[in-house]
């Protein structure tokens, strides 16, 4: 599978394009021109991933007969799934493929594993959810009993899924940014706005996924409703593939963990050496100019590795397991400022998560009418949170910055350590507006003696909407400042797998609401009480204590991410400053 137009393109040492030896392939290739295939590629898939996962709860309650507790577990781990499978991708994209090819791979894989059969479109879990032997007995809605093997269907096709994701996830955004030259400052002044208009392509999937395709779940069967996402992949094959000409390429430069590796084995065996005063000293290739990095004073311990003995002079070609350079080590000391901000990320991904288990749980007990022939299913409410992030990525980039920018003189108006905290304030109070309907809705409860499994509590489902209208405000600043900090803040030569680490932080926030979960129903049920979150019925629950403690923990978070940001030292390359 080559790269249509790469062997035209002429690199530089580090890897990235070479303008300068071919001014013709700038004005013909990347830029905004190649951009619409990759954000329509982006814009499918991700229908086709909210498509399964948006209304996975309910599959798991009704037709899996699993408890709330397990099918809000069972959702998050495959959630966390799909995005710890991201490092897979990013290793192989930023080690041997590049980004091209393993996006290119993967998708294809994406398709094998769902292939288009007949009529129906079906793959593995369109099977599972629509083929007589496969589709669970069921007395009642909720009252099923699945096999062995049709448990293993299910959930085999879903981690297949999962590992076609994590090869396309990571790398994306990443090709995406690789499009604008970051040595044009027309072009990186593009680039900030990309990751925008990258997040709301998302949405536009997720909208409609959230709204047409749990709908067809809902009213017309499983087996339409998985069949769907499959057709809807191979449209965002065609659209990947159609754009190859306009792509530009960043080439693989081999494994990132061997060259984090070299520096570690070289700093130990320095271990006793002295680092010099002036950083000038430290060894650096003289013919290293692009991707070239600046020291800094941070972790100097990792300089040793940089420190050049008369034995390394004395080798006719010294190895770089005893001798690195000095953008070596601040590759290394860029990934480990990275982490703190990186672990700040995980209990918003978990605040985030709550969209798809408790919300769509909360929601399935209240009046979800619209009208007298017709009621909105609980999931598809999660089309606010994708209204919100619709309508605030616009604002945010056409009214926000250029607001802040006037005020701060930075041309991204927020630097991304800001926004990111602005995006976690805004998740706090998700939680506190769920805690308030929860309080509101148990009251009601009371008062009418509403304690049965079944019984719908008469408040409109639409009094959810500010909960999930809050989540998508918090996500706009959250998780896009995020993928641009990410991948701006990471070396040249591990650009996807530094942002596969900023998607496990949802990876890491799904298990995280998993272990919770579980942990408040094993406190709250000793003693045979209902707990907080009852096995079959809410209404005699607590639901409102969880989102409590989710409140609680995002407040924490924060006073713990403010330290953080102020500490952080952003990357400086050779030709040009920091933030």
């Amino acid at each position: 599978m080559g790269e249509v137009g790469a062997a035209d393109m002429i690199y530089t040492q580090d890897g990235t394009v070479d303008f300068k030896g071919n001014p013709a392939l700038k004005k013909s290739t990347g830029n905004w021109r190649a951009c619409p295939y990759i954000l329509g590629n982006e814009c499918c898939e991700r229908l086709a991933y909210y498509g399964m996962s948006t209304n996975l709860v309910n599959f798991m309650t009704d037709k899996m007969g699993m408890t709330y507790t397990a099918a809000a577990n069972a959702n998050t781990n495959w959630g966390g799934t799909c995005y710890a499978t991201t490092l897979i991708g990013a290793f192989l994209a930023d080690a041997y493929l590049g980004r091209f090819r393993t996006i290119a791979s993967f998708v294809i894989i994406y398709i094998i594993i769902r292939p288009s059969i007949g009529r129906r479109g079906l793959g593995l879990l369109t099977l599972a959810a629509s083929v007589k032997g496969l589709v669970p007995t069921c007395a009642a809605k909720g009252v099923c009993d699945p096999t062995a093997g049709q448990t293993a269907a299910v959930f085999v096709g879903l981690y297949l899924v999962a590992l076609g994701t994590g090869g396309i996830k990571p790398c994306v955004s990443s090709f995406g940014a690789d499009q604008f030259d970051e040595h044009d400052d027309g072009e990186r002044r593009s680039k900030n706005s990309f990751f925008n208009w990258f997040y709301f392509s998302i949405n536009i999937g997720a909208l409609v996924a959230s709204s047409v395709l749990v709908y067809v779940q809902e009213r017309f069967g499983w087996g339409w409703g998985f069949g769907i996402p499959a057709v809807v992949m191979l449209i965002a094959v065609g659209s990947f593939f159609v754009g190859t000409p306009l792509y530009r390429h960043q080439r693989a430069r081999g494994s990132p963990l061997t060259r984090i590796a070299q520096v570690l084995v070289a700093a130990t065996r320095k271990w006793s050496v002295a680092v010099p005063v002036d950083a000038s000293a430290l060894y650096e290739r003289p013919d290293r100019e692009s991707g070239k990095m600046e020291h800094t004073e941070q972790f100097r311990f990792l300089d040793k590795a940089a420190v050049e003995m008369p034995a390394d002079r004395a080798a006719s070609a010294s190895s770089a397991w005893r001798l690195c350079t000095v953008t070596q080590v601040e590759e290394l000391k860029s990934v480990i400022r990275l982490l703190p901000v990186w672990a700040s990320g995980i209990v918003f991904a978990t605040v985030y998560g709550q969209s798809t288990t408790m919300f769509v749980l909360q929601g399935n007990t209240l009046d979800a009418s619209m009208g007298p022939h017709f009621s909105i299913p609980s999931a598809s409410l999660t089309i606010f949170d994708t209204l919100s992030v619709i309508a605030w990525v616009p604002v945010y980039d056409r009214l926000l910055v250029p607001a802040a920018r006037s005020v701060t003189g930075h041309p991204r108006g927020f630097t991304q350590l800001p926004r990111m905290g602005i995006g976690l304030v805004v998740s706090m109070f998700s939680m506190v507006a769920a805690g308030v309907l929860e309080l509101v809705r148990l009251r009601v409860i009371a008062r009418h003696g509403l304690y049965g499994e079944h019984d719908v509590v008469p408040i409109s489902i639409f009094w959810m909407v500010p909960q999930y209208f809050i989540v998508g405000a918090a996500e706009v600043f959250v998780f896009v400042g995020q993928l641009e900090f990410f991948y701006d803040q990471a070396p040249d030569a591990m650009k996807s797998m530094c942002t596969a680490l900023s998607l496990t932080t949802v990876a890491l926030g799904n298990y995280v609401s998993t272990l919770l979960v579980t942990v408040v129903v094993k406190v709250t049920t000793r003693g045979g009480k209902e707990g907080w979150i009852p096995a079959k019925n809410l209404n005699v629950g607590h639901l409102d204590y969880f989102f409590w403690l989710m409140t609680v923990l995002s407040v924490v978070n924060f006073a713990i991410y403010l330290p953080i940001a102020n500490w952080y030292t952003y990357k400086k390359s050779a030709n040009e400053g920091g933030e």
